[in-house]
């Protein structure tokens, strides 16, 4: 069941340092608010109490997805020019569109649109994997399917 997840170095570094946080700070930030709201007495209407066991459950729900993430992880780098790949960066010009455009295929864990970072497992991402420079290539979206040329890799 674990997919591989492909993380550049310094987000792995960053997943890494937040799992330390979580294990050895909040872990004992919230072991030390569930003590407090347990001596405030009858827990079964203590709106402290239930707060802090469902923080704590967010808490260890993170826990176990980050250390499932970063054991299935597998580190970005360099990578052949020639294809796409993941931490490739495109251009490509949308059949009919703007101009050119540049996105930087990632895995989906640093995926954010508004820095042109698409998921490798975006339709997007999906469609123009293992393609070369000059291919076209087309995926589905809401609006029907749409058409992109490879102008470039790096």
């Amino acid at each position: 069941m674990n997919e591989t997840e492909y993380l550049t170095k310094e987000k792995f570094s960053e997943l890494t340092k937040e799992l330390e946080h979580l294990k050895k700070t909040k872990r004992k930030e919230i072991a030390e608010h569930l003590e407090y709201a347990r001596s405030l007495g009858d827990l079964s209407e203590n709106a402290e109490y239930q707060e802090a066991r469902g923080d704590q459950a967010n808490v260890e729900d993170r826990i176990a997805r980050l250390e499932i993430l970063l054991k299935s992880a597998k580190i970005t780098g360099a990578h052949n020019s020639e294809e796409v790949a993941v931490s490739s960066v495109v251009t490509v010009e949308k059949e009919k569109g703007n101009g050119p455009q540049t996105f930087t295929i990632v895995g989906s864990e640093e995926a954010d649109i508004s820095k042109n970072k698409v998921s490798n497992k975006s339709p997007f991402g999906q469609a123009i994997l293992r393609k070369k420079k000059g291919d076209i290539f087309s995926f589905n979206t809401p609006q029907g399917s749409v058409k992109y040329k490879i102008i470039e890799i790096k």
